[in-house]
Order: C-alpha cells, then sequence, then structure tokens
C-alpha cells in the first residue's frame, strides 16, 4: 500500500439522499516489519544451536532448570519461526478472497506465541513440583556456564527486536520471549551458585518455578491484547471516543455514527463511518483531509467515510445495530 494514496467518489447507498465515500491508505507506524527478517534468521540459529547445548549439559549435570530453560528456548525458536512467518504472509498481495492480503496473519502469531509461551509455562511447572519430591543432585559450575552463555545470547537477540517491540505486537512478542530467555537465565546462574554454596538440590526446581512466574508476567499482556485484536478489537493507543469528537468536529458535520476501528495487521487500522452533513457538501478535498487526519492523529491508515444528509434515514443509526 502507498502511503499518501487515496481515492473517493460519491455514492447512493441505503437509500440515502447523498453518500461520500473518502478513502486513504496511510502507515500507522514508522516501523516495517520487513526490515527484522534478518534479526529472525539470526535469532533462530543462536536459539536453535544454543537449545542443543543447553539440553545436552542440563541432561548431563541433572539440573531441571536447564533442561526447562532448553525446553523455554525451544518453543522461542518455534515462536521466531511463526512471527518471521507472518512477516512474510503480511507482504503477500490481496486476492479476490483475501482482500486486504494476508496481514491479519502477525495477529494469529501474536496469539500463537502467547499460547505458546503459557503451555511452556505449565510443563515447566509440572516438572518442578515433581522433582521437589524427588531432589536430585546437581552439577551447580555447569549450571552457571551454560546458562551464562544464554544469558549472551537471549540478550543479544532481544535487543534485535528491541526498535520494533513497542509499535508492533508480534515484533513485540519475539523480543518479550527473548528478554524473559535473559532473565530465566540469570536466576538459573543465582541458583548454580546458591546450589554450590549450600548444597540444597531444591533451589534447583524452585527456580523452575520463578521461570513460570517470570514467563506468564511477562506474556499475560501480551495474550490479553493479541485475544482482543483477534476478536477485532480497536488497536491499544487509539481511543475511540477521541476518533468520534475528532470526526464530529470537522466542517459542516453535525453528527457520526456507525463508527467501526478494527486492525487489518499488528501495526495497521482500518476504520469506517457515516458523517451527517445535512448540507451535503463533501467535496474530494473534504474527505482527502478526514482521512489524512485520521492517519496523523490516530494512525488510522485505512479511512472508509460514508456522508448523510439525514441519520433517520440510515438503519445502522442506532448505536445497539451493528
Amino acid at each position: 500500500m502507498t502511503a499518501g494514496h487515496s481515492h473517493n467518489h460519491a455514492h447512493d447507498d441505503h437509500g440515502h439522499d447523498h453518500g461520500g465515500h473518502g478513502h486513504s491508505h496511510g502507515p500507522g507506524h514508522h516501523h516495517a516489519p520487513a526490515s527484522f527478517g534478518r534479526a529472525f534468521a539470526i535469532g533462530i540459529v543462536l536459539n536453535a544451536g544454543f537449545v542443543v547445548v543447553e539440553g545436552g549439559f542440563g541432561l548431563h549435570s541433572g539440573s531441571l532448570a536447564l533442561v526447562a530453560d532448553a525446553g523455554h528456548n525451544l518453543s522461542d525458536v518455534f515462536s521466531l519461526l511463526v512471527a518471521w512467518a507472518a512477516v512474510a504472509l503480511g507482504r503477500v498481495r490481496p486476492s479476490e478472497r483475501f482482500t486486504y492480503g494476508l496481514k491479519g496473519s502477525s495477529i494469529l502469531a501474536a496469539l500463537l506465541n502467547g499460547l505458546l509461551l503459557m503451555l511452556a509455562a505449565g510443563a515447566i511447572a509440572l516438572a518442578a513440583v515433581q522433582r521437589f519430591g524427588d531432589p536430585e543432585p546437581v552439577m551447580s559450575r555447569t549450571m552457571i556456564i551454560v546458562a551464562a552463555i544464554g544469558i549472551l545470547i537471549n540478550g543479544a537477540t532481544a535487543l534485535l527486536f528491541v526498535s520494533g517491540a513497542k509499535g508492533d505486537i508480534n515484533i513485540r512478542g519475539a523480543f518479550l520471549h527473548m528478554l524473559a530467555d535473559a532473565a530465566v537465565s540469570a536466576g538459573v546462574v543465582l541458583a548454580g551458585f546458591g546450589i554450590g554454596m549450600t548444597g540444597w538440590s531444591w533451589l534447583d526446581p524452585a527456580t523452575s518455578l520463578i521461570i513460570v512466574a517470570v514467563i506468564v508476567w511477562s506474556s499475560w499482556g501480551l495474550l490479553k491484547e493479541a485475544i482482543a485484536l483477534s476478536l477485532g478489537g480497536v488497536p491499544p493507543g487509539i481511543e475511540s471516543q477521541r476518533v468520534e469528537q475528532h470526526l464530529a468536529g470537522l466542517d459542516g458535520v453535525s453528527a457520526v455514527h456507525d463508527l467501526h476501528i478494527w486492525p487489518m495487521s499488528t501495526t495497521e487500522t482500518a476504520m469506517t463511518a457515516h458523517l451527517v452533513m445535512p448540507d451535503g457538501n463533501a467535496s474530494d478535498t473534504f474527505l482527502h483531509q478526514a482521512a489524512e487526519e485520521m492517519r496523523a492523529h490516530f494512525g488510522i491508515g485505512h479511512t472508509t467515510l460514508q456522508i448523510e444528509r439525514n441519520a433517520a434515514a440510515c438503519a445502522l443509526e442506532p448505536a445497539e445495530v451493528v
């Protein structure tokens, strides 16, 4: 889609006296997901290699915390693949059936990644509780060395995604996975030191439960937001009431109804609304300017406006009608 491209046409619809349709495409955010292809590739290679090393040493040293972290890292490799695939699918051109293209795949990827994190947390918690009943000796030095490498790898991978984490929930999912892993690895290092000094093997499963708490805490917001977006909820950062007030304040507009704002993807937003203009004068300039204001003020890049002279004639005027 080309920023600034817009077109409109007058049309008669639903029996209204006069209809106008303003239509604009524009980016809602400045970070293009496509620019993270290299970051995904580096992150996947680094983490896949580390999963093999960490899992092997975890089994060798008897550390459940290392094995749990390796399992979580494996889910991260998969989550990076899912997020990367969503970025690629988002560039697929629109078709007759998928008129938005496949941009919504980034929302599905964020949702899937949120669910994956919760599943990983559940599996780690179950294993930790079972280990409490049957603690095993742990090679603390191996724990410390391997987990320290994990801090470096996960921290470096998180930095690759930090610039896009604010503007795109799909990229934020990748960032949160890596940041949580760095924190988890730090916890394993501390547990290794604790076991080395005290000999308390129960510190290993206890650390695993702290890992679970970190994963759930960092992922809950991501999962909630992904569910809301997948249900067509107004994207975070946009207040529908403010959008309505802005539209109602446009020159010649007496009322606004049938306002809908929904995510086309994790970075792009669409909007439709009916504007009541008793004089019926909605020029191309008015429609283009209104669409540009939606983009500039609210990051809504795909705006469609219908102009009506008389709200009472519109079957969609009542607030409860969708």
